[in-house]
């Protein structure tokens, strides 16, 4: 047998290997093979865990507490962090002056004051969810190793703002971790209700037809028919202004929830239309079964991760609408911390334009947006692991 001959038997038995060892597994097992392989879905992934657990722990992520400010830093910019081996990871302090002539504000970093920064250190204190008394920071300023500079005049408390504060010396970084537990919260929420409402609406209609299967249809058509942003405002220009911030956060989930389950009702409808004359369905209900059992236990588990990557592509959806109702005063208002209050500064150009730091929330939107997205088409790829070979 030459070389050639080899090689080739080799590669055939390989091949015979991998199939045979596939064709085992189950066929969540194949999903989760063939999504290991879509590298922005998994990174995306990762970023939304940490995205979430910042979220959950809140308090302790933020280098300041979510009400905090020193108005002697209004509109500071932003203080990058260094590392070097004298000092470790600092920032440069920043000294605010005020034109004698124009007085407008302006601020001067001192290259010789250094604010040391350490991790897990004691700073202002706090409850964790409301419930438990803590002090210790994920990040912050290590007082102790804090030298003032000779030339310094009293003893300031030393403050930095990695992406720099608005003007009522908020601190920006601070905000944006406690906006995301709104922010990100509030699409986790909507998914539930409009997977709730989508499945059963949609799955009633696939699979009972007739009369009944019209009117569901013709119900989505006239709700997809109306323009989402008008019909937004319009919701939310119901609710009373006098309302408490917990109330506004439920109807602004629901409003979202209402408006986005007809997409997931007809992906629902199409997969029951095409499964509910199968032998086991058939058999099911000449078995006796009752039709909620025939829906929710033979034929929606045949499709379940469709439904998971749809509702993964929902998510966005939702989290831009709470932006853009919070961004125009129409959803949730102060003192509720949520991406799109923080943009309400944003409105005046000339703002924007002297302190651009104010749109620091937009990346944060941008980046959850596209890791929904990138694990959305990751999951949609892998969701029918049988169409194609996964990839070697």
């Amino acid at each position: 047998m030459s070389k050639k001959t080899k090689i080739s038997t080799q590669l055939n038995v390989d091949e015979d290997q991998i199939d045979i060892s596939t064709a085992t597994l189950s066929q969540w097992q194949l999903i989760r093979l063939r999504f290991s392989k879509h590298r922005l879905a998994v990174a995306s992934f990762y970023v939304l865990i940490v995205l979430y657990i910042m979220s959950i722990f809140a308090e302790f992520f933020a280098p300041y507490g979510r009400d905090w400010r020193d108005l002697d830093h209004a509109y500071c910019p932003p203080q990058l962090p260094k590392i070097n081996l004298s000092h470790g990871i600092n920032v440069n302090a920043m000294h605010r002056h005020i034109d004698p002539i124009t007085f407008k504000k302006y601020y001067i970093e001192q290259k010789e004051d250094f604010i040391p920064l350490r991790f897990f250190v004691k700073g202002e204190p706090y409850k964790l969810w409301g419930l438990i008394q803590m002090e210790r920071r994920f990040l912050g300023v290590d007082h102790n190793a804090y030298q003032l500079p000779e030339n310094a005049k009293g003893t300031p408390i030393p403050t930095f703002y990695f992406l720099g504060a608005d003007k009522f010396g908020h601190d920006i970084f601070s905000r944006i971790i406690y906006g995301s537990r709104i922010s990100l919260s509030i699409g986790i929420i909507a998914i539930i209700i409009t997977f709730i409402l989508g499945v059963t609406i949609g799955g009633i209609s696939g699979y009972l037809s007739g009369r009944i299967d019209n009117l569901i249809q013709r119900t989505i058509e006239i709700v997809n028919a109306f323009p989402q942003l008008p019909l937004w405002l319009a919701l939310a220009a119901i609710m009373p202004s006098d309302w408490p911030a917990l109330r506004v956060y439920f109807a602004i989930t629901i409003v979202l929830s209402l408006l986005s389950w007809t997409g997931l009702a007809r992906v629902v409808r199409g997969r029951i239309l095409s499964l509910r004359e199968e032998d086991y369905a058939v058999a099911a209900y000449l078995l006796g079964a009752s039709h909620r059992r025939i829906i929710f236990r033979h034929l929606l588990p045949g499709f379940t991760s469709h439904i998971i990557v749809t509702l993964t592509l929902s998510v966005p959806g939702m989290i831009l609408g709470e932006t853009a109702l919070s961004f125009l005063g129409l959803g949730l208002r102060p003192p509720i911390v949520s991406w799109g209050v923080m943009l309400q500064e944003c409105m005046n150009l000339q703002v924007v334009a002297n302190y651009p730091w104010l749109l620091m929330p937009v990346i944060s939107i941008i980046l959850t947006v596209l890791a929904y997205n990138f694990l959305g088409d990751g999951l949609r790829d892998a969701a029918d692991p049988y169409s194609s070979h996964i990839t070697r």
